[in-house]
Order: structure tokens, then C-alpha cells, then sequence
């Protein structure tokens, strides 16, 4: 970290900074130039807060030399992270393809669409329980009741089940879910990611509508810094000024998190635009960036589905694009996870 002084501070009060700087168990080395004096940190600086530095009247700018995450970076951890929810690997050398309905809303409809998505070859189920809605009037989920469904619908697939968490006053729901979702509105819920911390199962973290990758990171540092390692990332499209697709799929997030991060990166096509006949090739883009996951919606009636019909796959058109995932994921090098 180095810290801008303000012309012509006094010795005394450069003495004071320094001083309680290095009580936070860092080198604090002054370096005075022609134009400017710097003091720069040596150490872990994580703990550090820069707005407090900032409000000494005698400190022009704080500037970080490294990035403020460190159990999320790469550069403490060279090696990818591979999860293993229920005996598939998440982030090693398979691609994983998480697929269901936004929302779970009957035992038939969500029996049917598992059935049909493992047929296809999907290998994890999704499903909303809790649905964050813009309307307090449209449909909020089944609740404790989808949870119990996406279990039964585990019980007859096999596929390990993705459930979105909305509060945690209902993490104690959760305890049978493979892996713990949370939404883009929850990203920088902090009281809730610390609280995910400490439990024992991967959480896929997605990325807030209009949040930055280092925000994104941040928030995993969050869940991390509980002890909680299990942290995978999702790209799920970002608010611009782009009215034509729900949101805008940011591509170049997946190879640019790949290179900051060890964690595994998961892609929504769906979310990401909210057009159905454009999550093909999203999806497609995102094998060919280097995604560890997809996550895709798919419905077997979307056309009377209660939430977010326009973005969800019928099963038969998601056995066609599940067809040239496989194609192009094995042609990149990461084949679909076929279980073996």
C-alpha cells in the first residue's frame, strides 16, 4: 500500500501517522521525492482501512499495491479449485451443466423438467424455492415446500440440487441443499455471506447487477474469510444502458476471473439476457471463454410458468443445445461430466 502526503505536513504529524500504522502489524517505510513524500506499507495490509487513512488531514491518496482479497486470489492459490458436490467435480478438467426451473412450482412440473434435463445430459438440478421478485405481487416460490420437492426430485434423478437462499433466517432449510445459491440482489448482503462462511457446503456467489469483478471477489473474500473455501462465481449479465437483452453477458469476465482468481467460474445464459433464443449461443460463448459450469433455465410448459417464461428452454430445446455444448466442450478440451 502506498500512502500520498499533502505538501509541506509536518514531521510531527507524518511521525503520528506512521506510528499508528505500524501498530497494525506493517513496515512503514518513508520515502521523500522533489514533488511529493510517500510512505509506503510493507506486510499484510487486508486489514487495513483506507478511508480512515484518507480522513488524516495530511494524506492526499491511498493506493493499494495489491488486490484487498487474498484467500480468493490466485496469487496465493496458483492452483484451480475443484469442488466436489456429490461426486462431480466442479472446476477441474469436465464441464458441469447445472439446468432446471426458475422456479419450482409443482411436483409434476419440476419431476418432469429433472427427468428431462438429465435426459439431455445435464449433471446438477436448479430451482428456485425463494424467488426474489421486483413485484411484491408475482409469484415469491413455494418456500420450505420447493425445498422438499427439489429433494424428492433429487431422490428420483440423482442430480445433486442448486437452490437459491434468500435470508438467513432460512439457512436452516437448507441443511439436505448440495449447493447454496446466492442471488444477484444478496451479493453484497455481508451479514449473510459471513454467515455461509461458516457452514460446510459450496455456495454459488453471483454477481450483482451492477457490481464490479473486485466486488464480486470481495464478496467471495467474505464467505472465505469465515473458512468457508467451497466458492464458486457466477457471470450472470450486468445493468448497462443496453435496452434490447435483459442484461448484458459480460464474456470477458470468465478468462478475466479465471486469471485473478483460483475459483471455479459459472456462467447463466439465461439471466444474462433474458431472451430465450439467445441463450444457445451465450452458452456456447461462455464453453469457449473457459466456464467450469453453465446454469441454464429450463421449463417444460415456459409458455404458463410462473416466473421468467420468456428466458426458459423447453426440454426439447435444451436437449438440442445440451447436444452442441457437448460438441464444443469437447472440442475445447473440457468435456460435458458424464458421470464416469
Amino acid at each position: 500500500m502506498v500512502i500520498v502526503l499533502k505538501d509541506n505536513t509536518p514531521s510531527q504529524k507524518v511521525n503520528e501517522l506512521i506510528s499508528s500504522l505500524e501498530k497494525k502489524n506493517v513496515t512503514a517505510n518513508l520515502v521523500k521525492g522533489v514533488h511529493s513524500t510517500i510512505i509506503g506499507l510493507i506486510g499484510d495490509t487486508v486489514h487495513i482501512d483506507t478511508e480512515a487513512i484518507l480522513a488524516n488531514d495530511c494524506v492526499e491518496k491511498v493506493q493499494r499495491v495489491q488486490e484487498p482479497y487474498k484467500n480468493a486470489n490466485r496469487k496465493f492459490h496458483p492452483d484451480d479449485t475443484v469442488l466436489d458436490i456429490c461426486g462431480r467435480k466442479l472446476g477441474g478438467n469436465k464441464l458441469q451443466v447445472i439446468a432446471g426451473p426458475c422456479s419450482v412450482e409443482s411436483e409434476r412440473q419440476l419431476l418432469e423438467t429433472a427427468i428431462a434435463c438429465k435426459k439431455a445430459g445435464a449433471t446438477m438440478l436448479r430451482g428456485g424455492a425463494f424467488k426474489p421478485r421486483t413485484s411484491p405481487y408475482s409469484f415469491q416460490g413455494l418456500r420450505k415446500e420447493g425445498i422438499e420437492l427439489l429433494l424428492k426430485a433429487k431422490k428420483e434423478t440423482g442430480l445433486p440440487i442448486v437452490t437459491e437462499i434468500m435470508s438467513l433466517a432460512h439457512l436452516y432449510m437448507f441443511s439436505d441443499v448440495d449447493v447454496i445459491q446466492v442471488g444477484a440482489r444478496n451479493m453484497q448482503n455481508f451479514e449473510l455471506l459471513k454467515a455461509l462462511g461458516r457452514c460446510d457446503k459450496p455456495i454459488l456467489l453471483k454477481r450483482g447487477l451492477s457490481s464490479t469483478l473486485e466486488e464480486l471477489l470481495m464478496s467471495a473474500e467474505y464467505i472465505m474469510s469465515e473458512g468457508n473455501t467451497k466458492v464458486m462465481l457466477c457471470e450472470r449479465g450486468i445493468r448497462t444502458f443496453e435496452p434490447m437483452t435483459r442484461n448484458t453477458l459480460d464474456v470477458s469476465a470468465v478468462p478475466l476471473l479465471k486469471h485473478k482468481s483460483h475459483l471455479p467460474v459459472v456462467v447463466d445464459p439465461s439471466h444474462a439476457t433474458g431472451i430465450v433464443k439467445l441463450v444457445e449461443p451465450m452458452s456456447l460463448a461462455a464453453v469457449a471463454a473457459g466456464c467450469d459450469a453453465l446454469e441454464i433455465e429450463v421449463h417444460c410448459d415456459p409458455e404458463n410458468a410462473l416466473s421468467d417464461g420468456s428466458q426458459q428452454l423447453t426440454p426439447d430445446a435444451f436437449s438440442k443445445v445440451m447436444n452442441k455444448i457437448k460438441a464444443l466442450a469437447g472440442f475445447v478440451g473440457r468435456p460435458v461430466d458424464d458421470g464416469e
